[in-house]
C-alpha cells in the first residue's frame, strides 16, 4: 500500500482550455508514469483525484463540475494547492517485437479523459512509438488538447455528438475506422465507462491488447475506504488502468 503526506505546491502558470476547463502548471516535480493520479487538497474544503497531464512539472487539467473544481479554478498564479501522490497503477508501453518493430498505438479519449493520454503520448513519442489519437466530445466547445497531440506528431481524429467538429458520432466509431485503415499494436483509452466498454469490445474484435483507465469517485486514493470499488477491484489501487488481453 503506497501512501504519502500532502505536499504544498504553488501555481506557476494557468492555461484556459475552454469555457469550463483550465490547466494548472505547478512548481512541483514528481516521479510518476502516465495514467497515475494525485489527490488535490484545499484545506477546509475537500480533496479530489486528478489525472496527471505531466509530472515534470506537475500539470493538472480541471473541468468545472462542482464546488471543489470551481474553487480550484479560482486560484491564481502563486496560490497554493496541496497534493498527495502519485497514486495508482499506470499505463505501460507494449514490449518491442523481436524484430525491433514498434507497431503504432491507438489512443482513444472521451471528454476530459484525454488528459492522461497526453502524458502517455509524450512518453510514447520519446520512446520511439508512433501513435494516433481519437478525441470524442459532445460538441466542438468540449474538444481539448487536439493541438497538443498534433504538436507531438500524433495525428488526431475528432468525433463530436452533434457533428460541430470532426465527424459526427462516437469516438469508438472513429477508432474503428482508423483500425480499418492501418494496423495498430495496442489500444489505450480513458473516458466514460460506456466508452471504455465499447473500446474493450473493439479490442477483442481486433484481437488487440488494451489498457483502459477508469474514473471513479475516490476518498482515500490508496485502497482503504472502498468508495471506488468496481466489480471486485478498487479503481484507486488496482487501477485506474485495467489491462485487457487480446
Amino acid at each position: 500500500m503506497k501512501t504519502s503526506l500532502p505536499r504544498m505546491a504553488r501555481i506557476a502558470d494557468l492555461v484556459d482550455e475552454g469555457p469550463k476547463v483550465r490547466t494548472l502548471v505547478l512548481d512541483l516535480q514528481l516521479e510518476a508514469d502516465p495514467g497515475q493520479f494525485v489527490m488535490a487538497w484545499l484545506p477546509g474544503l475537500d480533496e479530489k483525484p486528478f489525472s496527471l497531464v505531466r509530472a515534470n512539472p506537475v500539470t493538472l487539467t480541471v473541468a468545472r463540475a462542482g464546488p471543489f473544481s470551481s474553487a480550484i479554478q479560482t486560484l491564481g498564479t502563486g496560490e497554493q494547492l496541496w497534493l498527495r501522490g502519485p497514486l495508482g497503477q499506470p499505463f505501460t508501453l507494449p514490449p518491442v517485437e523481436p524484430s525491433g518493430t514498434r507497431s503504432p498505438l491507438l489512443l482513444v479519449g472521451g471528454g476530459y479523459g484525454v488528459a492522461p493520454l497526453h502524458f502517455l503520448a509524450e512518453c510514447a513519442r520519446t520512446s520511439g512509438w508512433a501513435a494516433s489519437m481519437v478525441i470524442g466530445a459532445r460538441t466542438a466547445a468540449d474538444v481539448i488538447f487536439a493541438d497538443r497531440f498534433q504538436a507531438l506528431g500524433v495525428p488526431v481524429a475528432i468525433a463530436t455528438d452533434d457533428g460541430s467538429m470532426g465527424q459526427q458520432g462516437v469516438a469508438t466509431a472513429a477508432a474503428e475506422r482508423l483500425l480499418d485503415e492501418a494496423a495498430h499494436g495496442a489500444i489505450y483509452a480513458c473516458g466514460p465507462e460506456p466508452m471504455l466498454e465499447a473500446v474493450e469490445r473493439l479490442a477483442r474484435k481486433w484481437r488487440m491488447p488494451a489498457q483502459l483507465s477508469y474514473e471513479r469517485y475516490m476518498r482515500c486514493g490508496f485502497g482503504v475506504c472502498g468508495s471506488c470499488a468496481r466489480e471486485g477491484w478498487l479503481v484507486c489501487s488496482d487501477g485506474p488502468v485495467r489491462h485487457v488481453r487480446a
